[in-house]
């Protein structure tokens, strides 16, 4: 049995071809969005209950193999996965997309850490902040920024700072959707996790053609010497060999 850990259209996309594949497969959402896509395997929602919860569950369910489809941001994910995985001897796969590259007339930025933001951005700027509401705890050094937070349930709780909005919108986006958003919002800068896929390449083309600037955050280091798959047919490979 492969436990997949779920959450992005990759995972989505993969756990399809494991159906199809005929490979026994039971996936996991952390349950950080409401009314998410269904999959096409039986699927747990919520946390593990830490790592002595998550030990738990691969022997409850007699896991063979683990693959990691989660976000290319969810590194606390990934670190704890794979030293796991790793201390009792379990295949680990991290299948993670490629990132963005730019290309020209782009605006990027690079971003380290959420610190740069407040070097790169000027004071007085709208900023559209598509980092997550997660990641709203790092800005507030940019409360003299105006701030707006796409989100894509919307919140039972007001918006953290007095500079700032949130902005519910469930993808997929359009570039063209993207683009009379921003028409309407008028940002000077866009903040955005180099996370890859094809989806959210749309708000970048439209900053391009807009000629919005890009704080482009840099992805987190993973862990040293994992398994690691950018393609579907390879992953689909690496599945059938441990799970097949």
């Amino acid at each position: 049995m492969i436990l997949l850990l779920a959450g992005t259209a990759e995972a989505r996309n993969l756990a399809s071809y494991l159906t199809d594949a005929g490979i026994d497969c039971i996936a996991s959402l952390a349950g950080a969005t409401r009314n998410p896509a269904d999959l096409a395997v039986p699927t747990r929602h919520g946390g593990f209950g830490g790592a002595d919860g998550f030990c738990a569950f691969l022997e409850a369910e007699n896991i063979t193999a683990v693959i990691d489809a989660t976000h290319p941001f969810a590194e606390k994910i990934t670190a704890r996965t794979a030293q796991i995985c790793k201390a009792r001897d379990l295949p680990y796969l991290r299948f993670e997309r490629a990132q963005w590259i730019s290309r020209t007339g782009d605006a990027w930025h690079r971003a380290d850490s959420y610190a740069d933001l407040d070097r790169l951005i000027p004071k007085s700027a709208r900023v559209f902040v598509a980092t997550g509401r997660q990641s709203l705890a790092h800005y507030a050094d940019l409360q003299d920024r105006h701030l707006m937070c796409r989100v894509i349930d919307a919140p039972d709780a007001d918006f953290p700072y007095p500079n700032g909005e949130w902005i519910v919108g469930r993808p997929p986006f359009s570039q063209d959707s993207e683009m009379a958003l921003f028409q309407k919002l008028k940002p000077d800068w866009l903040v955005v996790k180099n996370s890859g896929g094809a989806s959210g390449k749309t708000k970048l083309a439209a900053a391009r053609a807009l000629g919005i600037q890009v704080a482009m955050m840099t992805r987190p280091k993973e862990p040293i010497g994992i398994e690691r798959r950018e393609q579907i047919c390879d992953a689909l490979d690496w599945a059938e060999q441990w799970g097949g």
